[in-house]
């Protein structure tokens, strides 16, 4: 059985203003890497054997904070980049929903092409670190589109919201991905969540 923990990357300003950074690459704020040294305290007792993350810069300072702790092989791996949002990115909500109320952004990713990566990039994982459990850090829309693909959708309410830092588990299982556990917070400081 192969055990990929999800964490959200840390916190970035275009986060608390409550813009959409899709594709768009936002550093980390301080709280971020606040948030992913909390997030290496959470790995240090859970043997996994490798750190994949997002090129994007929030998720890949993330995971390099975290493996400072760890001192784990480091892999990027572009199928589990966040989803490109195209003219919405930068926008709040409130924006977004104004000139785009179907939500039918000039220049988005298709669903389709989206979730047909991420199904590549768990099969990367897979192959890779057969049996054996590692950390991917990723990106909203990213693990929100990997609880669809899981077989125990239903678990997850697909409308809850991701915390910066949350790590959420995933399993698979006669070749088939199952979702174990989502948006644990227990690691985090309060004033982070």
């Amino acid at each position: 059985m192969t055990k990929i923990y999800i964490a959200r990357h840390g916190e970035t300003d275009w986060n608390r203003a409550g813009k959409l950074q899709g594709a768009t690459d936002v550093p980390l704020n301080e709280e971020g890497r606040k948030q992913a040294v909390a997030c290496g305290k959470f790995f240090e007792d859970i043997a996994i054997q490798a750190i994949f993350t997002s090129p994007l810069q929030r998720a890949s300072e993330t995971a390099k904070i975290i493996n400072e702790q760890l001192h784990l092989p480091l892999i990027q791996i572009d199928a589990f980049r966040e989803r490109t949002f195209g003219a919405a990115e930068g926008m709040t909500y409130e924006e977004r929903s104004k000139v785009y109320p179907r939500k039918n952004y000039p220049n988005q990713e298709s669903f389709k092409a989206f979730r047909k990566r991420l199904v590549r990039g768990l099969q990367e994982i897979y192959e890779a670190y057969p049996d054996e459990d590692v950390a991917l850090i990723a990106h909203g829309a990213v693990i929100h589109t990997l609880f669809q693909i899981v077989q125990n959708a239903d678990f997850f309410p697909q409308h809850a919201r991701l915390s910066n830092g949350g790590v959420s588990t995933i399993y698979s299982k006669g070749g088939e991905w199952w979702l174990e556990a989502y948006n644990d917070t227990h690691h985090l400081p309060e004033n982070t969540i």
